[in-house]
């Protein structure tokens, strides 16, 4: 095999990859992935699955040589759990797993769902039985996989998502700037938010910016704004649509506190992000986050979708500029413990590795 064949990765990666109006935390990581082993001398071949129900992936792997290394977003490997078994015997398969595909945010018990997501564990445990290898994006995420008996703890490999270097942010003299970033959705918890400030209206001169889709949860964006409307908080939040590159910067610029009252969250980017810029953070202490907080004196966590904890943590942040103070401190000094790309990339190469040197094209 020729060095280039040894270093030619698939990668098999959702239509939206791409799309500025669908950001997220996976097509971010995915992004990296492609650029940065592209950079370090792998040849990948995208494969771009569309979102629209069929076969797209079954087809997609049946046009692979034999023995390719491919490399699958979680998303497409649970949807077309079908392709990665019946293709199993003749490519090496890592699948990428964002999150636990059968524990979807906000899901009810009732007999429906029950059915739902009996199905959907099903095609997930097919289509992670199916891989070589599988990459978890948090050590939340790899125990929860183990947990439920969806692979074997020796074949999935944390490779946590990194960060961009970002220039420090200047704190304001009050902390009333807060900034919420993530997709308006039940799963990322804003209203618990809002809930929780409309409770302290009477503190201060703050402010909060919400950035993220709007456009996912249409019923939920309706009931949040609605409830702005009712509080008078014209002046006070902003619902900013997505936001990037420069924007993006600017809204972290002007943040004193970010704060993610996710109700699930697989790891928390948003989360790592606010570090490398040494904004402290508050958040909801679920999944993830607290591998995300590298730094525990850099933020504060509390108990997921409980409006009075977050109240009481948002009081105490601006009841005490001492508090503020050390937080924030606290959160620039965690910007050179932030992980960075690189190694993400690192870890995610040594499994390519492994599995191009180890994994076999024909499994008995």
């Amino acid at each position: 095999m020729s060095v280039t064949a040894e270093k030619r990765l698939y990668f098999v990666v959702p239509g939206a990859i791409d799309d500025p109006e669908r950001v997220s935390g996976g097509n971010v990581y995915d992004r990296h992935v492609r650029d940065e082993l592209g950079n370090t001398g792998w040849d990948v071949r995208m494969v771009v699955i569309a979102e629209e129900s069929g076969p797209f992936a079954t087809r997609a792997l049946a046009k692979l040589p034999d023995g390719a290394l491919v490399l699958i977003d979680g998303l497409i490997a649970v949807r077309e759990s079908g392709a990665l078994a019946a293709q199993s015997r003749r490519l090496r398969m890592i699948v990428l797993a964002h999150m636990v595909a059968s524990l979807p945010p906000g899901f009810s018990t009732d007999a429906t769902d029950l059915v739902d997501l009996a199905d959907l564990a099903h095609r997930e445990r097919a289509a992670l039985k199916s891989a070589d290898r599988v990459i978890a994006t948090s050590e939340w995420t790899r125990s929860e996989l183990i947990s439920r008996s969806l692979a074997h703890p020796h074949d999935i490999v944390t490779a946590y998502p990194g960060t961009d270097p970002a220039p420090a942010t200047i704190a304001s003299r009050t902390g009333g700037r807060l900034l919420c970033v993530g997709v308006v959705a039940p799963h990322k918890g804003q209203d618990v938010l809002l809930r929780a400030l409309a409770r302290v209206t009477e503190v201060g001169e703050w402010t909060c910016t919400f950035v993220g889709s709007l456009s996912t949860a249409p019923g939920f964006v309706a009931d949040v704004k609605h409830t702005v409307r009712g509080e008078h908080w014209a002046t006070r939040v902003v619902f900013a649509g997505i936001l990037a590159g420069q924007e993006l910067d600017a809204a972290y610029a002007r943040a004193d506190l970010v704060v993610a009252p996710s109700r699930t969250e697989s790891f928390g980017m948003v989360v790592a992000e606010a570090l490398a810029r040494g904004i402290p953070v508050l958040a909801s202490h679920v999944g993830g986050i607290p591998e995300a907080l590298t730094s525990s004196g850099a933020g504060v966590l509390i108990p997921a979708d409980d409006p009075a904890a977050l109240e009481t943590a948002l009081r105490e942040w601006w009841a005490s500029s001492p508090r503020r103070t050390e937080l924030t401190t606290a959160a620039q000094e965690a910007r050179t413990t932030v992980r960075s790309w690189s190694s993400t990339i690192s870890t995610i190469e040594s499994v390519l590795h492994d599995v191009a040197r180890h994994g076999t094209s024909v499994r008995t």
